[in-house]
């Protein structure tokens, strides 16, 4: 049975001293756990399994085997910066897989968030599956499981691929930063080399734009979410709010509105825009966004996302709506 406690005497990693110390500790322990034998990781490119991904790349080099699935609701460039970052700069022993086609097929018509949600992570957990099958000589299944993981729901980090994990793949489980919490990840992640583009990396749901693309997912509304969610955060990093904002995203809902382009009238959907500052993400209050930037980022996002027409601002905190419109 493996200790799921955080040991009390551990101190928190709060600077890039106490990082190197956690990461050549971590190490020793991945070396002696695995030895020369192959480690498995599903990294979606989020903080967590990209910390994990460094530093096993750090301890155990090429026998660690990394499967990226793009499953088509990341955000604009997610795929191509893992590709960069980790093929490319880290030299790591990358599987990317276009999937892409794959998912957003299971998911034509289907509007009901739940039913979304479960159709996401089950062929998450199939596409996963395959490739760790075409493995030879994996015995380990590496995990970017974290303390608050722990704590909320037991040592499985079901949500960090939507649907848990395959059940028959009977690897044993290899979880350096399970005693962190994620401002110390971040730190580590920082200390590894990451961007600080992926280490400060926005919270993003796992099934990814899916809840965003508000009903029954159309390959030209996810575009219109992506696009738009790309010029939100371009405009919030010129005007210095990033970092500052917890979370800031857009959300396409399934309907459309009259409105006016070229002098001729047009039926196309409005883009709704969400900012939110929160603690614990129980409660969260709306960012008082400057009126101008507002402006700014619908003049862009009416002009360049190709069948939007509108753009609305949710001043909705939580309670009563949640983060998240899905």
């Amino acid at each position: 049975m493996q200790n799921n406690k955080r040991p009390e005497t551990m101190e928190r990693i709060t600077t890039p001293a106490l990082a190197q110390a956690f990461i050549a500790e971590q190490i020793a322990a991945i070396k002696a756990q695995v030895g020369d034998k192959k480690v498995l990781l599903a990294l979606s490119g989020g903080v967590d399994s990209s910390v994990v991904a460094a530093l096993l790349i750090r301890a155990i080099g090429k026998n660690l085997v990394c499967v990226h699935v793009n499953h088509g609701l990341l955000r604009k460039g997610e795929p191509e910066q893992v590709i960069q970052v980790f093929r490319h700069e880290m030299d790591a022993n990358l599987i990317y897989v276009d999937a892409v086609d794959r998912f957003l097929d299971k998911l034509a018509g289907v509007a009901e968030p739940e039913q979304k949600r479960k159709i996401i992570g089950a062929e998450f957990i199939r596409v996963f599956e395959e490739e760790a099958h075409k493995q030879e000589g994996i015995q380990f299944l590496a995990q970017g499981t974290i303390y608050p993981d722990i704590l909320e729901s037991g040592p499985v980090k079901a949500h960090h691929n939507v649907g848990g994990l395959p059940e028959d793949l009977q690897f044993e489980l290899v979880e350096p930063l399970k005693f962190l919490f994620k401002d110390e990840v971040r730190v580590v992640g920082h200390e590894l080399g990451l961007p600080d583009n992926m280490v400060y990396r926005q919270p993003f749901p796992g099934p990814g734009l899916g809840v965003r693309c508000v009903g029954a997912i159309t390959r030209d509304r996810l575009e219109a979410v992506r696009e738009s969610d790309a010029i939100l955060r371009e405009e919030f990093a010129k005007a210095g709010l990033e970092g500052k904002v917890w979370q800031y995203f857009t959300i396409v809902p399934d309907f459309k509105t009259v409105g006016v382009k070229n002098n001729v009238r047009c039926f196309e959907w409005p883009v709704v825009l969400r900012a939110v500052n929160t603690r614990d993400a129980m409660t969260a209050t709306v960012e008082d966004v400057p009126f101008a930037l507002l402006q700014k980022i619908t003049a862009r996002i009416t002009a360049e996302v190709p069948g939007v027409n509108r753009v609305l601002f949710d001043l909705t905190p939580k309670p009563t709506g949640t983060i998240e419109w899905e």
